[in-house]
């Protein structure tokens, strides 16, 4: 494209960064934005990270702390591959990508407009959790080489979280990766993407009580204890499962009655006149000829104004 080009200059243009972030870089020409929320996170999780790496390498002090916090920093990092494969392949098929917000759950890729076809859908999608299953398994054969210490724990560590975020993601259920991926398939056999959206909608609704139910089931079926920490993490993680799949459906029923509206059945019949008529006559005329409303226009011909 040249630099006149008005798809270039909305592609350059900057978007409005959102309340509660600062940018920390560039990524897949997307800017990188991090949510005050996501030190939060970082510091439970060196919170959390402490008694074991303790247990793995004593003699740490509080600097187990700071293990823990740069493993939180480096499972970030992970998220942000993740979202910047999504950044890359929506980019491929010529969509904007406005930016990447790494926040308390993980991240999000804000992608200007929707996919096309299903195929666009699938793809943009699936990259996410593949790449993250990519990064688990190279984790996990550096690990197995790796000697014990620190970094044969870090790897070990990251291994673990990408495998189970890739293979979480794949969940069918909005607003997960796995969603779109379900709402791609179903797009493609029914051919109405409205119906693919409601359907991942509701895949989302299970898997968000599912979440809710995992700490009471986590004890009889594989013997773990349940802590209140896992209750209010998987109630937090439910909850926005359930509100994204609430939105999708609430989204994908409106569209599917829009798809039924015909454009002819909501027109009015509209009336021209000259932009230096009086009103009480353009009036007097609209209501001869049942026009809802009227527009006006120059000697010339040109719209300048409608009176509803």
């Amino acid at each position: 494209m040249s630099p006149s080009d008005p798809a270039s200059d909305r592609q350059d243009r900057p978007t409005p960064r959102p309340p509660g972030t600062f940018r920390i870089g560039t990524v897949a020409g997307s800017d990188v934005l991090v949510s005050s929320s996501w030190f939060v996170v970082a510091g439970l999780i060196a919170l959390l990270m402490a008694p074991y790496v303790d247990s793995q390498v004593p003699g740490l002090g509080g600097w187990r702390y700071v293990v823990g916090f740069v493993f939180a920093v480096l499972l970030y990092l992970a998220v942000l591959l993740h979202e910047a494969s999504h950044a890359v392949a929506a980019r491929r098929y010529g969509f904007r990508v406005h930016s990447i917000t790494l926040h308390f759950l993980g991240g999000v890729t804000a992608i200007e407009g929707e996919a096309r076809t299903p195929r666009q859908e699938f793809w943009i999608a699936v990259v996410g959790p593949f790449t993250s299953i990519a990064v688990g398994a190279g984790a996990a054969a550096l690990w197995l080489v790796t000697p014990d210490g620190l970094l044969h724990m870090t790897l070990g560590g990251l291994a673990g979280a990408n495998l189970v975020i890739g293979v979480l993601n794949l969940v069918p259920g909005l607003p997960l990766d796995g969603g779109r991926v379900l709402k791609a398939a179903v797009w493609r056999v029914t051919g109405r993407v409205e119906t693919g959206i409601v359907a991942a909608g509701w895949g989302g609704r299970v898997t968000a009580v599912v979440a809710v139910s995992w700490p009471f089931l986590q004890a009889p079926l594989f013997g773990v204890e349940t802590t209140v920490l896992d209750v209010v993490l998987f109630l937090v993680i439910g909850m926005f499962l359930w509100s994204g799949a609430s939105q999708a459906i609430a989204v994908g029923r409106v569209r599917g009655r829009l798809a039924t509206v015909v454009a002819r059945d909501l027109a009015r019949r509209t009336l021209t006149v000259p932009d230096d008529l009086p009103l009480a006559e353009a009036i007097r005329r609209a209501n001869d000829q049942r026009a809802g409303s009227i527009v006006t226009v120059t000697h010339a011909g040109r719209p300048v104004g409608v009176v509803d």
